[in-house]
């Protein structure tokens, strides 16, 4: 009893932290149980029925192989429990939901005992989840004339297991709750710095936005015991930024239902709503939990007689508006005429909540059954040699005759999968595409592993050409949080078919580089689609987009994703960049020249940016694509000359060769194939039988932007704007300031230069300035502390070939050590520079953070309230974000500079220059 007594101590010791007990995925421990359960007068077996039945997780975990296996010997009768008949057992295996229940399922089907194989039938009728393992069964059986295999494939063919579900209802009524005023990020709904719970769904939900908010959607819960909560985002977008499935889940926990009466703590079918709707990729995992995301439209744009924007002081534009969705409005969706209702005024149409596959989806109680469905549809009915039966929405296919295609449509086309033969698609196409490279990444990834259990999913699918699972979310503290889940994680990702930052076995030195870097460098195509579990997978190669940590499951599980084709915005640039300016100045203004153009307007949410770099090399042009998650892209792409894609992919070959030799490389040789490949795009592109992709001269966007260079005369700061007295106007990256609006005496108390946001050449920049500014001022003097964490440990090592690391050392107070990696998150600073363990470091705020209530000047891409920095009761914590060279001299100086001391400072140093390119980027 081991297991057991060690059990029964956690759960006391989860007691005091007001949680339940954890669900078991140890298989020990089930073994454990059901010894217990089959002696009548054991004095744990009524609480170990209750931990059998109730508290077992299911799929592929240990557990539910023991748990299976059990129930297989009641309905055999080779054990007999009187609480668990062989009709409940039947009952428990159709909600373990795939792997080791499919396995007992279809050997009872496939038996001798006919009464027993057609009940073991009725329920695989209603599983969804079998991978080609369980249907090559299937299929021998029926090929050898077995009666139950054919009931249940013709069962398939007719796609039983969705027809058979209960219809939505006509009329769903919804209770208002406003989450947060402005866009909510999702950092509100699971918080970075408490990302080591995420796996304990119980334990992570009680950290979702606030106790007193909790207790608040409880008691609107208990008043309208007959209507769901819709969690709403007044004046703002719902769900911006990272961490999609664990907010999601943690929504759904607190106002969703419960999926299986036997799975604790996993709820489907959330609503939520936002003024300016729902970001892409939330919307994406909303739909993974068969909810319902709704665009209100409740504030708009105040007009004047002739129809013309009326404006504030500021010339922002002025809101008014046009229905309450003030918190406990009850209110009334239709599914039919997909309109919302107060009472019996019609408030909006919301139709675009409810598309015919959003229908299914919500139907099926998520977007995975019906993936797998479709899957085993077309299995059985190939199987019988018949057509497939019309069941699930069509895919919506848009041609449009003599348009040309955007670079995103494109690639769509090359990747699509299932679409009419021939036809050519265009944006607002639903589309099934193969994936090329997948992320996981460390403070998701233990939900990813979970999905892919609940999945019963085993390895990675065959058709991905290469994954990675970071380390980086959790690189700067080896803490006991990260001692007890990371090595769990890369065990299970590696033997899943990951390469994975820290090898389990010890074979080569643990790895903590950033996981868009790392995904940047092993994409070897542009051409390529890449899924990964964070906002920023934005990849200067190809087409990336962030996911959740489920559609990432389901991209490693089935090398596939389904979305519609986006619309796309072209960018391009006119006019050169003055001497003294940094390409992050460049990334900055292009949004808020965006929003001049515009009128306010932000083009790019929600649709791809088809930014024609031209002259920039991946590394560089990488700090461009991972800020359109800032301006709420779903996506980015970019055009790129033939020689600069080129070169981008030698540096690409050079660092995966690096990964290769330090032992990172599988038995599948993933990462020798992706140099193979990159050689081969490499010879297609010299001979010119494919050049660097590009978009049809005839392509049509939604929207194009033209960036003036000549118009950037200052360094550009994204500023978090606390003190904005409309809140919705807080933390929303859209306030882009020039350096001059500070005026030179901003105290600014902690630098930061580090995430993804940065490259080699920052770190660079960052050592040329310190040897600057000794020569100028005969020594270099910090009057504010200055965090530096590289990207990748390639790049450390390629500045200390270079001899800038010597620089940097020279400067430095700490330098990280990996032999003795921190054990503790740092809560003050000294007056110095810090070289910090590659990887996210503040950027993340799940482990260091600056001290409560600082002004950060910072490199990195999140100003979101409490993530860098955390407020006092005496002043807001601000974390503005700008290039490596301003945070440098922040530093120094102690506050922001005026333009004349920073021209001073950078002078002669080379910063990232960018020109616009001279070539024809279209086809």
């Amino acid at each position: 009893m081991n297991f057991y007594n060690d059990y029964l101590k956690e759960i006391e010791e989860r007691k005091t932290q007001g949680l339940h007990p954890k669900p078991i995925d140890s298989a020990e421990l089930v073994s454990e149980i059901i010894e217990q359960i089959k002696v009548l007068g054991n004095e744990h077996r009524a609480d170990s029925l209750q931990f059998f039945i109730y508290n077992t997780l299911p799929g592929t975990t240990p557990a539910a192989g023991v748990k299976a296996k059990f129930l297989k010997e009641i309905i055999l009768g080779q054990s007999v429990v009187e609480e668990i008949t062989p009709d409940f057992a039947f009952e428990l295996l159709s909600h373990m939901k795939g792997g080791s229940s499919i396995e007992v399922l279809l050997d009872l089907a496939l038996g001798d005992d006919a009464a027993i194989a057609k009940q073991a039938g009725d329920v695989l009728k209603t599983q969804v989840y079998l991978y080609d393992a369980d249907l090559k069964r299937l299929k021998g059986a029926f090929e050898i004339g077995n009666a139950t295999a054919k009931d249940i494939i013709e069962s398939y063919a007719k796609a039983e297991f969705f027809t058979k579900l209960p219809e939505i209802p006509e009329e769903i009524k919804v209770v208002t709750f406003i989450a947060g005023e402005g866009d909510i990020s999702t950092d509100l709904l699971s918080p970075g710095n408490q990302a080591h719970s995420r796996s304990d769904r119980e334990l992570h939900g009680k950290c979702m936005i606030s106790p007193a908010a909790q207790a608040e959607i409880e008691a609107l819960k208990a008043q309208h015991p007959d209507k769901s909560v819709m969690l709403i985002a007044e004046k703002g977008t719902m769900g911006v930024g990272s961490s999609r499935m664990s907010g999601v889940n943690n929504v759904a926990l607190w106002t969703g239902k419960q999926a299986s009466p036997y799975i604790p703590f996993v709820n489907f079918a959330p609503i939520v709503g936002g003024t300016n709707g729902i970001s892409p990729i939330f919307l994406t995992t909303v739909d993974v939990t068969g909810g319902i995301g709704i665009d209100l439209k409740n504030w708009v744009k105040k007009v004047d007689a002739d129809g013309n924007v009326i404006r504030d002081e500021n010339n922002e534009p002025i809101l008014e508006q046009t229905y309450s969705v003030a918190t406990g409005t009850v209110l009334t969706i239709n599914t039919k005429t997909k309109k919302l209702y107060n009472g019996e005024q019609e408030l909006i149409d919301i139709s675009k909540a409810f598309t015919p596959q959003k229908l299914e989806f919500i139907k099926a109680g998520g977007s995975y059954a019906i993936v797998f469905g479709k899957k085993i549809q077309t299995f059985a009915s190939q199987l019988l040699g018949i057509a497939i039966a019309p069941v699930f929405a069509p895919s919506k296919e848009v041609s449009i005759e003599g348009q040309g295609l955007t670079a995103v449509e494109k690639i769509f086309n090359k990747n699509a999968v299932g679409a009419t033969p021939g036809k050519v698609l265009h944006a607002g196409s639903d589309v099934r595409v193969l994936v090329n490279i997948v992320g996981s990444q460390d403070t998701t990834g233990l939900m990813t592993a979970q999905e892919l259990e609940s999945m019963a999913a085993t390895t990675i699918s065959t058709t991905v050409d290469g994954a990675y699972q970071s380390g980086c979310h959790t690189a700067s503290v080896w803490d006991k949080k990260a001692q007890a889940n990371i090595p769990k994680l890369m065990k299970f990702m590696n033997e899943f078919g990951l390469i994975t930052a820290r090898d389990p076995k010890g074979v080569y030195h643990s790895m903590t580089d950033v996981i868009h870097k790392v995904l940047n460098d092993i994409t070897v195509d542009d051409w390529a689609i890449i899924i990964g579990g964070d906002s920023h997978t934005r990849m200067s190669k190809g087409v990336a987009f962030g996911a959740d940590s489920g559609t990432v499951a389901l991209a490693l599980a089935t090398g596939e994703a389904s979305m519609p084709i986006p619309d796309s915005v072209k960018v391009t640039f006119k006019g050169n960049m003055k001497e003294y300016m940094d390409f992050r100045d460049v990334v900055h203004a292009t949004q808020s020249q965006m929003l001049q153009q515009f009128g306010g307007e932000n083009v790019f949410q929600g649709r791809i940016i088809e930014v024609h770099i031209g002259t920039l090399t991946a590394d560089q042009a990488f700090t461009f694509t991972d800020w359109s998650a800032e301006m709420k892209a779903k996506a980015s792409i970019c055009i790129s000359e033939d020689a600069t894609l080129i070169e981008s992919l030698e540096i690409a070959k050079s660092r995966i060769q690096i990964m290769i030799d330090k032992g990172m490389d599988n038995k599948n040789q993933v990462l020798q194939g992706l140099i193979d490949k990159a050689n081969k795009r490499i010879a297609e592109i010299q001979s010119g039988e494919k050049p660097a992709l590009r978009p049809d001269a005839n392509a049509k966007y939604y929207a194009e932007v033209v960036v003036d260079l000549d118009l950037i005369a200052e360094p550009m700061i994204a500023d978090p704007d606390v003190n904005n007295a409309d809140v919705s106007k807080r933390y929303t990256h859209d306030t882009i300031r020039p350096l001059s609006y500070y005026g030179g005496d901003k105290k600014v108390d902690l630098g930061f230069i580090g995430s993804c946001m940065v490259h080699k050449g920052d770190m660079k920049i960052l050592a040329q300035m310190l040897k600057n500014i000794e020569a100028q001022n005969g020594k270099v003097e910090f009057q504010a502390p200055l965090v530096v964490a590289p990207p990748t440990y390639n790049i450390v090592d390629e500045l200390k070939a270079e001899g800038d690391w010597e620089v940097l050392q020279k400067y430095s107070g700490f330098e990280f050590d990996d032999n003795a990696p921190k054990a503790a998150a740092r809560t003050s600073y000294e007056k110095m520079l810090y070289l910090e363990r590659p990887g996210c470091n503040l950027c993340m705020g799940n482990q260091e953070k600056a001290a409560k209530g600082d002004t950060v000047m910072a490199t990195s891409t999140r100003l979101f309230q409490g993530r860098v920095v955390e407020d006092t009761d005496a002043k807001k914590g601000e974390s503005l974000l700008s290039s490596t060279p301003v945070v440098v001299l922040s530093t120094v100086l102690g506050r922001t500079p005026t333009i004349e001391e920073y021209v001073k400072a950078v002078e002669g140093i080379n910063l990232t220059k960018f020109s616009p390119s001279h070539l024809k980027l279209v086809k």
